[in-house]
Order: structure tokens, then C-alpha cells, then sequence
């Protein structure tokens, strides 16, 4: 009895080995025509470069220069959807006052850090992508980091490099630049911003820091 199973199992593996080796190797063969036309285009492949200034308002200040792209696909004529990833060069000027810590003082703080943005990409073009200049709406969320630095003091605590919640909603205006193809435009919106996390250190307790900012964008989308 076991010899008849043992023989019924290679007789499976026999048949089922092949088979599957055959399944991938047609899979593989296929990934070229498959990935072809999303570069191309045929698939409404889109990208997005943009660069942008925000700057820090409220209780922790930083000004904020940044460069992101987003690549993803074109899925009507009004909306796309794509993932992105940026940097965030972070300029922090506060003021801090811990006269309630023994040896602190009200004293000034200046640093530079910089930030990897990574988020989904939502984009709404009113009216429709046509060879006229509509009003487009973003949204951006994901996750920021610091990079290098382990943390950059603010007037409520300190920013780690640990994960934080990402948040950039713009508005403006879609500009086409080609007649011969649509796709291609400039954008120019403006932005708020939004980094905040509970993975931080604040000097009154708890661990919530938050950054927010607003600027203007400018960008370029084929």
C-alpha cells in the first residue's frame, strides 16, 4: 500500500512539475508585452515631476523646499492615480522657552534636515485633459521621514527619523504645452502640508508633533 502511494505521489510531482515550470515560462515570456505598452502609453501611463516652496506657519515652524514624482496610470479622462516619492529639504528656525527645566532658557534654534516623502497620488482634472486649461486637485498621502539627522528640535519637542503621516492636498491650474499631445502640461497650484506622528517627543508630555505649511507648486506631467 505505501509502494502504491509513494508511486501515485511521483506520478503527481511528474506530471504537475512541468506543467507549472510551463505556466511561468509563458508567464515570463509574456511580462515584455505586458510592461511595452504602459511605457508606451497605450496603457495611459502618466508622470508627474513637480517642485514646490511651502512655508511653516503655527506653533513648530519649518520652510520646506521639495521635489517629488508620480507615476501611475491615467484610468479616465478627469482622474489619475499613481505612487510618488520625494525630498524635502527642511529649513527650522523656533524659538523655545523651558524656563519650567533647570538650566534651560528662552534660546533660538536653527537646523536643516532632510525628509523622504512617500505617498498615493490622486489627481482630478475638472472638465477633462483637452488642449484648454483646466483647474486640476491633488491629493498626496503617505509616510515622511527624516533622513541622516536622528531628530530636529522644534519649539515643542523634537521631530524623530522614525515614520510620520503625510499629508498634501493643492489646487491650480493645468496648462498644455503640446497640441499634439495632450498629456503633456505644465501645472501650477497651490499646497498645504501636513506632517505629523505620535512616534515624536514633545517637552510637555505625550508624543504628538506636528508641522504644517503652505506654498505653491509648479510642475510638468506627460
Amino acid at each position: 500500500m505505501r509502494l502504491i502511494r509513494r508511486f501515485i505521489l511521483m506520478l503527481g510531482l511528474t506530471v504537475c512539475i512541468p506543467c507549472a515550470c510551463a505556466q511561468y515560462y509563458e508567464l515570463a515570456n509574456q511580462l515584455p508585452q505586458l510592461i511595452s505598452p504602459a511605457l508606451s502609453g497605450s496603457f495611459n501611463y502618466k508622470g508627474i515631476v513637480e517642485a514646490g516652496f511651502t512655508g511653516g506657519f503655527s506653533n513648530n515652524k519649518a520652510n520646506f523646499v521639495s521635489i517629488s514624482t508620480s507615476q501611475g496610470f491615467r484610468y479616465s479622462n478627469w482622474f489619475f492615480m499613481g505612487a510618488g516619492l520625494g525630498l524635502d529639504v527642511a529649513f527650522q528656525n523656533n524659538d523655545t522657552n523651558r524656563d519650567d527645566i533647570p538650566g534651560q532658557w528662552y534660546h533660538s534654534t536653527r537646523s536643516t534636515g532632510v525628509m523622504m516623502p512617500f505617498f498615493s497620488d490622486f489627481r482630478f482634472t475638472l472638465g477633462g485633459i483637452g488642449s484648454a486649461a483646466n483647474v486640476f486637485i491633488d491629493l498626496k498621502i503617505g509616510g515622511t521621514f527624516l533622513l541622516g539627522n536622528r531628530y530636529m528640535e522644534f519649539r515643542d519637542g523634537y521631530l524623530t527619523n522614525s515614520a510620520n503621516f503625510y499629508l498634501k492636498p493643492s489646487i491650480g491650474v493645468r496648462v498644455p504645452i503640446n497640441s499634439r499631445n495632450a498629456k503633456q502640461a505644465l501645472n501650477f497650484g497651490v499646497t498645504y502640508q501636513l506632517i505629523t506622528s505620535g512616534n515624536n517627543y514633545t517637552w510637555y508630555g505625550g508624543n504628538t508633533l506636528s508641522l504644517s505649511s503652505i506654498g505653491a507648486t509648479v510642475g510638468f506631467e506627460w
